[in-house]
């Protein structure tokens, strides 16, 4: 019987690489996959001591096509596409993501957010976004009847979910290092991933990268893909490259057993604060995206705030879960104290139009994939099939709306 198929790790670096790509984490390992995929020879550079170990595991692993702008819509369409056939398409098979299509519930308590979600949804309409419904109050208890009676509006897309983010990382990494697995693969290419492997210099001769140099040796490279979450910045300054990024701290309550919480529950957002929850475990995932956070510099582990929690489970704040889910209510009410919960916290690398940065900068080799601004689960398969056709000239950079010289655009945000 044939040995299950692994990640393909060394101790040290290879001394030259077709691609080195910076960063282990989901982005650089769907990077990898599609490198690998084209007939490149990877060799994957990750500070830490495994894959995926700063910002994916603390994300909530959801996917969604209501978006703000038609470009991501189509993007993460590419990586929903991919979730839902990726034993097949990485040559995996069986290979378990825990996919889930869960749904999506914004849900709006007054007439302007209501009013707000109607505008969203008929510009996606225009799109060829046209299985996101708009409910009213009543229709949206008729479904969830432990929605509060506040609830005055609701957009609701079923196909929407959420995966297990360690699996889908681990799955890319995989398949990366097994691309003779990959149907319809090009050449030769595979992908080796070396740990504790912090970049301190990018060498840049006659305008173009030419090896990059880590604390597990040096690679003769053409070609990098700076993939470092929210230390893509600093990363690229290494070669001389000024990247404006925002990072900005967001954090996560889990609670890994609390029966109240509905399991079959879409994704459930307030639509005024952003505040929103999902199933998880035997309880839940709980977040809250609050608009004021101020920016930083990358944190490297990403401090927690034990009070930041209350702001979810207290129901007189602004941004409980019990506006929109009375449930919680009962949960405060039961002694908060005395459920488990803990906290966890990453960054999101957010860019000024909150829309990532994709393709070539700077000096001749550079690419950069990344600032996905909170949005790199859901978006990272098509933006990295994206980066590395961009790299092997099968796209046109003149048509890239994600290039990273680009004008910001001005737009409706969502609130997520």
């Amino acid at each position: 019987m044939a040995a299950a198929p692994s990640v393909r790790f060394a101790d040290s670096t290879p001394p030259t690489a077709d691609l080195v790509l910076i960063g282990g984490g989901v982005i650089g390992c769907a990077t990898a996959f599609f490198a690998a995929r084209a007939g490149l020879r990877v060799v994957v550079l990750e500070r830490h001591a495994a894959l995926g170990t700063l910002t994916t595991p603390v994300s909530t692993g959801a996917f969604r096509l209501q978006f703000d702008n038609p470009e991501e819509v189509a993007m993460v369409r590419e990586g929903v596409e991919l979730f839902d056939a990726f034993g097949e398409r990485t040559g995996l098979d069986g290979w378990d993501l825990g996919l889930r299509h869960g749904g999506y519930l914004f849900c709006s308590l007054t007439d302007a957010t209501v009013e707000r979600a109607q505008r969203l949804v008929e510009r996606q309409r225009t799109w060829g976004l046209t299985d996101v419904e708009l409910l009213s109050g009543d229709e949206a208890r008729a479904r969830w009847p432990w929605l509060a009676p506040e609830v005055r509006g609701a957009r609701y897309r079923a196909d929407d979910g959420w995966l297990d983010v360690k699996q889908l990382t681990a799955g890319y990494a995989t398949a990366a290092s097994n691309a003779e697995r990959i149907p319809d693969r090009s050449g030769e290419g595979a992908a080796t991933f070396v740990t504790r492997a912090g970049v301190n210099a990018i060498d840049v001769e006659e305008e173009h990268v030419v090896r990059v140099h880590s604390s597990r040796g040096v690679v003769a490279t053409p070609a990098v893909v700076v993939a470092a979450g929210p230390f893509t910045a600093q990363v690229a300054a290494l070669a001389g490259v000024h990247v404006e990024l925002r990072p900005t701290r967001r954090q996560k309550l889990v609670v890994p057993d609390l029966p109240v919480v509905p399991a079959d529950a879409p994704m459930t957002i307030h639509e005024e604060t952003a505040a929103h929850w999902r199933p998880a475990m035997r309880g839940c995932l709980a977040l809250y995206t609050e608009a004021g956070t101020v920016p930083s510099e990358p944190h490297d582990p990403v401090p927690i705030d034990q009070d930041w929690a209350y702001g979810l489970l207290d129901p007189r704040s602004e941004h409980a879960l019990a506006r929109v889910a009375p449930f919680w209510r009962d949960v405060w009410a039961g002694g908060a104290a005395s459920v488990h919960w803990f906290l966890q916290a990453g960054q999101y690398e957010v860019t000024p139009d909150r829309r990532p940065y994709l393709g070539h900068i700077g000096p001749g080799g550079l690419f950069l994939n990344g600032g996905y601004s909170g949005h790199g689960i859901m978006a990272g398969a098509g933006g990295s099939r994206r980066v590395v056709d961009l790299l092997t000239g099968v796209a046109d950079p003149a048509e890239n709306p994600f290039r990273p010289d680009r004008p910001m655009d001005d737009r409706e945000h969502d609130i997520l």
